[in-house]
């Protein structure tokens, strides 16, 4: 996924036609250009993310595991 960027020129020209000062719509278009950017997501950045998470889960899981098998093996002994 390609993410789109925000035309601030003609974001600042939109906001001109409407009779806003010129000031203000740079303003403007600067707080919208910042809070979007701040929010950008790329579908290859979940990605890493959720596999990051799956190796993660797995390890522990793995580790989970042994620790039971040891656990139960140790208590057939005592039995």
């Amino acid at each position: 996924m390609s993410v789109t960027a925000f035309d601030t020129h003609r974001f600042i020209q939109t906001l001109r036609r409407a009779n806003l000062p010129e000031d203000q719509a740079e303003a403007i278009a600067e707080a919208f250009r910042e809070a979007i950017g701040e929010e950008i997501v790329t579908k290859d950045y979940l990605r890493a993310e959720i596999e990051s998470a799956k190796g993660d889960l797995i390890k522990w899981i793995a580790g989970l595991l042994l620790a039971q098998a040891v656990l139960v093996s140790a208590l057939v002994k005592l039995l």
